[in-house]
């Protein structure tokens, strides 16, 4: 339900800003804030690191090897697959929908807040696979680690006058609506590859 809201609401704002909607009160007046601290501006700009193409690329390979030590190896297959889907879905989006900040850099949807929720999800799963597979409390986790991960990369991604807040909304919804769809793929991978060795050790008795 979740994955199925967020892709609309995505689709939806997609539509709105490729048809040349203007900024709306929202995004003109939550701009970087006027003699910010340095210390929450290093905090911004580290959190943004974890978007940067190698911030996120650590981030997967600590990810995906705490996967395999742990022999969740779908949920490994996921931690790639998952954001990489992500930016994908964004990146696409960039080009279609054509908004811009500073000048010629493209912004909806942002692909910082996407990638980083995008692993906050595949983080939260691993999680409840281990301690809490198939339970609400399970759910809510996931749910709660994704609204956090993209809460404050968006954060960072506004302060730093990278993107307007409803940049984020469409990374986040991205993320949301990219990894459990990658998760249905694997699965459904998964079982297809499967059937052929289960029919053939029934034959053979």
């Amino acid at each position: 339900m979740a994955a199925v809201l967020a892709a609309l609401v995505l689709a939806a704002l997609s539509a709105v800003y490729a048809a040349g909607a203007k900024l709306g009160g929202f995004d003109g007046r939550a701009q970087p804030l006027e003699g910010l601290r340095p210390r929450l501006r290093d905090l911004a700009v580290l959190i943004d690191f974890g978007g940067e193409p190698v911030g996120a690329a650590v981030l997967v390979a600590i990810l995906v090897t705490a996967c395999l030590v742990l022999r969740r190896p779908r949920i490994a297959v996921l931690a790639v697959a998952g954001p990489g889907l992500a930016v994908v879905v964004t990146s696409g989006l960039k080009r279609v929908v054509g908004r811009t900040i500073h000048g010629d850099f493209l912004s909806f949807p942002s692909g910082h807040t996407a990638i980083v929720t995008a692993m906050a999800i595949v983080f939260a799963l691993l999680v409840v696979n281990l301690r809490w597979p198939g339970t609400r409390s399970g759910m809510l986790l996931i749910l709660t680690a994704a609204v956090i991960a993209g809460a404050a990369m968006a954060w960072s991604q506004v302060i730093l006058s990278a993107h307007y807040p409803t940049d984020t909304l469409g990374g986040f919804c991205a993320a949301l609506a990219a990894v459990p769809a990658t998760a249905w793929l694997v699965d459904l991978t998964v079982r297809r590859r499967r059937r052929p060795v289960r029919r053939l050790s029934n034959t053979n008795g």
